[in-house]
């Protein structure tokens, strides 16, 4: 039977309390129900991340691939969907799914993340090229942009009023018009929805291959946020003229995502408000507000 790394357990539990520990409790039974319905044997170590866990399989039919798992959350249900619409364009490749049990057999890559692509442009321009690539037409069933945005407007006010107004107001105001102007009316894409360096693996048959999708519908420039927020971008945060690296990366960005500039940097602007927001709610380091902050009133 396979064992659960204590770290996974550890914080699982801590995060989702009583259901996260009846659902480690549980996770070694449905591994190996897995294994034997899906015909794999386990190679190699088990790996997780924060909400799910990876069993590196090998089956006699089927290329190296791995068994992964996730706590249920509703940001975990289209993942599969959104792999199979894909199939195999620009992400791995979906061979089995287990929706009920948030579980799936995915082919597997052992050559690294683009995280450990050191140049900068290299960098950006791969995770442009590769949302290009991903911006397919979406199946029917999967969530809305639209939706999941159509309140943000409201939710900015209240949370800025509770905090006690700590961004400037023309930063605000901007968020807030984005809102209002952008979310409405988007198109029927399919979005990753994280795509950021640690969610890009190095492929054989493409250069790079997406992971962990939420699976949305809407505007393919809304993913800008997770990538001018990854460590590569944070030196540029806190140069003598952030201004300028900053919009650079983002030109870099949108050239090879063949997305809008201007609804690349909006988008990305009022997530980076909410995203300043939460890390005050939630007691993040000063050093990341300060940095959201900056990312924020530079956007703005």
């Amino acid at each position: 039977m396979i064992t659960i790394p204590e770290a996974f357990a550890r914080e699982t539990i801590q995060r989702e309390g009583e259901p996260g520990r009846e659902w480690i409790a549980a996770l070694p039974e449905l591994i190996d129900e897995l294994l034997q319905r899906w015909a794999c044997l386990p190679e190699g170590a088990v790996m997780h991340g924060n909400v799910g866990i990876i069993v590196p399989v090998r089956h006699s039919d089927l290329p190296p691939a791995a068994i992964k798992i996730s706590f249920p959350h509703p940001g975990n249900v289209f993942e599969p969907a959104a792999f199979a619409a894909w199939n195999g364009r620009g992400a791995v490749h979906l061979l089995e799914r287990d929706d009920d049990h948030f579980a799936m057999l995915l082919k597997r890559t052992d050559r690294g993340t683009l995280a450990e692509v050191a140049d900068f442009d290299t960098a950006v321009s791969a995770l442009g090229e590769l949302s290009h690539r991903l911006a397919v037409p979406a199946p029917m069933g999967l969530p809305r942009l639209s939706d999941l945005v159509s309140d943000w407007d409201d939710e900015i006010t209240a949370e800025d009023a509770q905090l006690g107004h700590p961004l400037p107001g023309n930063v605000l105001d901007a968020a807030i018009a984005t809102v209002r102007e952008l979310g409405p009316g988007q198109p029927e894409t399919l979005v990753h929805g994280d795509l950021h360096d640690a969610n890009v693996l190095a492929g054989d048959r493409e250069p790079w291959l997406a992971i962990d999708p939420k699976g949305y519908v809407g505007d393919p420039a809304y993913d800008t946020i997770t990538v001018i927020r990854s460590y590569r971008f944070a030196p540029l945060l806190f140069a003598p003229d952030p201004t300028a690296g900053l919009l650079r990366g983002l030109d870099l960005y949108c050239e090879a995502a063949h997305v809008d500039r201007v609804r690349a940097r909006r988008w990305a602007q009022v997530r980076a408000v909410r995203a300043a927001l939460w890390g005050r709610r939630h007691g993040e380091p000063d050093w990341a507000i300060s940095a959201t902050d900056q990312l924020a009133e530079t956007l703005a």
